[in-house]
């Protein structure tokens, strides 16, 4: 006859269940569902005891800053400092996004409520320019309740004047801040001409858009000073679409520089030894090897450096003008960009006694600019997600 023995450890396993489980310590999943509810309803509470009347903002900030302190309470409650402080770290985080994201939004938004219906009810005014017309036009517009020929004039002019501006702005300023970064990162070995170099470049992103206008402005009148001879350069041979664009080059040679040094960096020295190993010229390893590797990086920083200056208004005022009518050619006569007709629609309508007609030009054009910048940060990623260098197994 076998006898069974028994231990008291074994006894009591089996008498009491496991005390230790992988969800002991931690707080319930609705736990942070009740503390917005409890936070929400204090809020307006809160709110309309403050305020006299429920207020939306007051009521968010508040729900928001009593939600934050009542699950940081509740974790440190339920479960330990460690894991509350985690929370709190995390959930500042979200509210400092969510907050970045309402004037993002807000933008948005505006553009789009203000600028929409005159785009889809006049889509002429992409095409039409404002010469020859007046306040009589628009005062009749607004008179006659918008009628169904369509607002008179539009920023045709203006979106060709931002695109020309752009693209020569562009010529001018990638070979000089791809060379200028090819030269600090490949060639200079930390002396005092690279040093200058990199400081200028430093001064030369936080000059004031303006400093960058009179400076193109300067720079042509002293150049057709020395052509023509004559002391005294007349204003609009100065202003013109040529001017502006250095202008902007001005804005934009910085923000290149700095963006294709940091890629040329990132490219390992390993494949510039390798090629060097293999008796290719350091001019060809840069062309072959160093350039097509970082040129993600670098075609994502121009295309980020084009959108950065086309919504640039005060250099152009200076050194483009104001024009009321097409003009292709950027070396005569005044050119208008997008950003300056917002800012003379808004400022100096074309009928001061209705001034609805330009600030729904305005607002259109507005909207047109926003998703030009928009199509242009969205092409950079594209580019640098097509231009990456592909990866192995």
């Amino acid at each position: 006859m076998s006898t069974v023995s028994t231990s008291p450890r074994a006894t009591e396993d089996s008498v009491t269940p496991r005390r230790h489980s992988l969800t002991e310590g931690q707080k319930p999943g609705w736990t942070w569902m009740a503390v917005a509810a409890a936070a929400a309803v204090v809020a307006a509470g809160l709110t309309v005891l403050l305020s006299g009347a429920f207020n939306v903002v007051g009521f968010v900030i508040i729900a928001a800053i009593l939600y934050i302190a009542g699950l940081y309470v509740a974790t440190r409650v339920m479960e330990n400092r460690r894991r509350a402080a985690d929370g709190l770290c995390r959930n500042l985080v979200w509210l400092a996004f969510l907050v970045a994201l309402v004037p993002l939004v807000s933008v948005l938004w505006s553009v789009l409520s203000a600028g929409l219906p005159t785009l889809i009810a006049n889509p002429q005014i992409m095409a039409y320019d404002m010469k020859g017309i007046t306040g009589i036009d628009d005062s009749a517009w607004v008179e006659d309740g918008k009628p169904a020929g369509g607002l008179a004039g539009g920023f045709g002019h203006a979106l060709i004047g931002t695109v020309v501006i752009t693209i020569i702005a562009t010529l001018i300023s990638v070979p000089i801040g791809m060379l200028t970064s090819i030269y600090l990162v490949e060639y200079s070995r930390g002396g005092w001409f690279s040093r200058a170099i990199v400081f200028f470049v430093d001064v030369m992103t936080g000059i004031p858009s303006i400093v960058a206008g009179l400076f193109a402005y300067a720079a042509i009148t002293w150049v057709l000073t020395l052509v023509t001879g004559s002391k005294s350069t007349a204003l609009q041979s100065v202003q013109m679409g040529l001017t502006a664009a250095i202008a902007l080059s001005v804005l934009m040679i910085p923000v290149v520089v700095r963006s294709t040094e940091e890629m040329l960096r990132v490219v390992p020295n390993e494949l510039r030894e390798g090629a060097y190993a293999l008796g290719v010229r350091k001019w060809q390893t840069i062309a072959k090897v160093v350039l097509p590797t970082a040129i993600s990086g670098i075609a994502s920083g121009v295309t980020l450096a084009i959108a950065r200056v086309a919504g640039e208004t005060a250099p152009i005022l200076v050194t483009a003008g104001f024009a009321t009518s097409i003009n292709w050619n950027p070396f005569d006569n005044w050119m208008t960009a997008l950003p300056v007709y917002i800012y003379r629609q808004l400022v100096a309508p074309t009928s001061p006694t209705a001034a609805d007609p330009s600030t729904a030009r305005a607002w259109a054009a507005a909207l047109l600019l926003v998703t030009i910048v928009m199509l242009l940060n969205l092409a950079a990623r594209f580019i640098a997600k097509a231009f990456a260098p592909k990866k192995g197994r």
